[in-house]
């Protein structure tokens, strides 16, 4: 079974009078270079129902319209595994990653991964599509992970993330009482000597810049809200640890495992605009089991 088309649509307004298609496309809409040069080998372009050629120019009230590819074979093996879904459109699928999954198959996580359970979901429906994140957490980072549904979507998404219009929101527990109620942490970030894995502050790093407020102070512990402002690996995992505030549970950066048998990080919030009406959008994820049960022990 094929996946039913997704048609993008647009009717001209009066400031688009005497402009190329394929400059509304492009500066209006941020359609990119490549996925043009697809939609126009595929005669995927029309205006008023009629194909048009992409250099054609338009008048207000011409409805332009865009057949988008999304019938493609999928780029990994589909399985049958639970899937937390938040919010699914033509465009978008946003799920509530589980704790202890891997986003997306690798060598050492073949399968049962994120990636396995969502092809597997729109296998289930008759429906051919590929596997794009736009954005990873860590294994042991639950909460929100959102998937483009076409090339389209991938594209509009990922020139948001680039230009730092995508807010991301993460809660976490760390070692010890914060005293700030708020700040912000800007070190750059790198890899550790000797490793793939394991990042550190370092001064010729990527900048990484994170954003924190005290949402509350237990004894040893406290409860916070990241903010970032970039997207590096490990980001705030490594700037709590370069703050002498480690996450809970995060041995690879300092934290004890002696609450919690994994590092205390839940992807909360993900906010956007909606690649196709442009109108915001919210996704947000409950908190896991495991975080609901250590904020019992710390009450006690």
């Amino acid at each position: 079974m094929n996946t039913p088309p997704t048609l993008w649509e647009y009717r001209l307004r009066p400031e688009d009078s005497g402009q190329k298609y394929l400059a509304i496309l492009t500066h209006k809409f941020h359609f990119s270079a490549k996925l043009l040069q697809r939609l126009k080998q595929g005669e995927r372009v029309w205006v008023n129902g009629k194909f048009t050629y992409l250099t054609a120019r338009g008048k207000e009230g011409d409805r332009l319209s865009v057949q988008l590819f999304s019938n493609e074979e999928a780029n990994i093996q589909g399985e049958d595994l639970p899937l937390d879904i938040l919010f699914e459109d033509e465009y978008l699928l946003a799920v509530n990653k589980p704790v202890g999954q891997v986003v997306h198959p690798n060598r050492r996580y073949p399968a049962n991964t994120l990636g396995n359970a969502v092809i597997g979901h729109w296998e289930r429906r008759g429906e051919k599509r590929l596997f794009r994140p736009i954005h990873r957490i860590d294994r042991n980072t639950s909460g929100v992970v959102v998937i483009a549904k076409n090339q389209f979507a991938h594209q509009q998404l990922a020139w948001q993330l680039e230009r730092g219009h995508i807010h991301k929101r993460y809660l976490g527990f760390v070692a010890g009482v914060v005293l700030e109620n708020e700040g912000v942490i800007d070190d750059p970030i790198g890899f550790a000597p000797n490793s793939f894995i394991k990042r550190q502050i370092q001064a010729d790093g990527m900048s990484a810049r994170t954003l924190f407020r005290v949402l509350h102070r237990y004894p040893e512990v406290t409860f916070l809200e990241f903010t970032l402002e970039t997207g590096r690996t490990h980001q705030i995992r490594v700037h709590c640890e370069g703050f002498g505030h480690p996450l809970i549970g995060d041995d690879l950066y300092g934290g004890s495992r002696v609450l919690l048998d994994r590092h205390a990080l839940h992807s909360s919030m993900y906010a956007f605009l909606h690649p196709s009406t442009g109108l915001p959008i919210v996704i947000r994820a409950p908190f896991p089991e495991d975080l609901r049960s250590l904020v019992i022990r710390l009450k006690k």
